[in-house]
């Protein structure tokens, strides 16, 4: 497997370039070292970039991968001057879309990712939600939720939940299924009114299984037998109730989200 530099360069967060470094994944033979630089608004600091590529060249013997999203044009001209491969955000998407719209791109540091726009706000409101409402700690306020996520104990619930805040804005309450809702055959109280809102994660035995047993080892609660009698009971509920489900076991929180996220449209509509 060959070796390579992968740069993301940002005039802000960085969000945005990560993003577009998704592309990277169709390369599996090579092995990226992947460095992150965030707020490259100066030309202080993008001399300081080209300096770090540069090195970067020399260690690897090859030129390095650069993904950039810096809105000012000469400091991405300038940028440029480094001996790389350069996938930047706004020659190959924004200007070209300006073109054709016969409008001028916005730059603005943050841009991208609506730093100071209003959806900024929603993300912010939707973040404080779904902390509020991780992991069952409170049952008031689940009018608001845009989705519940319910599930056995480690299986994606809470990292997805904040994912949909953080990245779209949606409040997303989740909620663990425990033994009592086996024993009793039905959700939570709290959840029946709401089921029309509720979406099911589930996971192979073995996945979770591994992952309980990071956290108590040789316990129960981690054991294999357990976990498929979860597993199991809470599938068989859900099915009950008609709720539609999706497996975390091999699926990225990006992919389990946007099958969420169809859910979230159809309540809407």
């Amino acid at each position: 497997m060959s070796q390579r530099s992968a740069f993301f360069v940002s005039d802000s967060t960085g969000i945005t370039a990560s993003a577009l470094g998704k592309l990277l994944e169709h390369f599996p033979d090579t092995d990226f070292k992947q460095v992150r630089l965030s707020f490259t608004d100066t030309e202080e600091k993008v001399q300081a970039a080209k300096g770090r590529i540069a090195q970067a060249h020399e260690k690897d013997g090859f030129r390095p991968v650069v993904i950039m999203s810096v809105g000012n044009n000469e400091l991405r001209q300038s940028l440029k001057q480094a001996n790389a491969y350069f996938i930047d955000l706004f020659s190959l998407f924004i200007d070209p879309l300006g073109e054709e719209l016969q409008q001028t791109p916005l730059t603005g540091t943050g841009i991208a990712h609506g730093i100071s726009g209003s959806n900024y706000g929603d993300r912010m409101e939707a973040i404080n939600f779904t902390l509020n409402h991780d992991d069952g700690m409170t049952n008031s306020g689940l009018e608001e939720a845009q989705v519940i996520l319910i599930g056995v104990s480690r299986c994606g619930k809470t990292p997805t939940s904040i994912y949909l805040a953080m990245q779209f804005g949606v409040k997303a309450a989740n909620y663990p299924l425990i033994p009592e809702d086996f024993e009793r055959g039905s959700l939570p109280a709290a959840l029946m009114p709401h089921v029309n809102k509720i979406f099911g994660l589930t996971i192979k035995p073995e996945r979770l299984h591994s992952v309980r047993s990071e956290r108590r080892p040789d316990s129960r609660y981690a054991s294999i037998e357990n976990c498929r009698a979860e597993i199991a009971a809470a599938e068989h509920l859900m099915r009950q109730l008609g709720i539609s489900m999706a497996d975390s076991t091999s699926r990225s929180i990006e992919e389990l989200s946007a099958i969420i996220l169809q859910k979230v449209q159809q309540n809407n509509q």
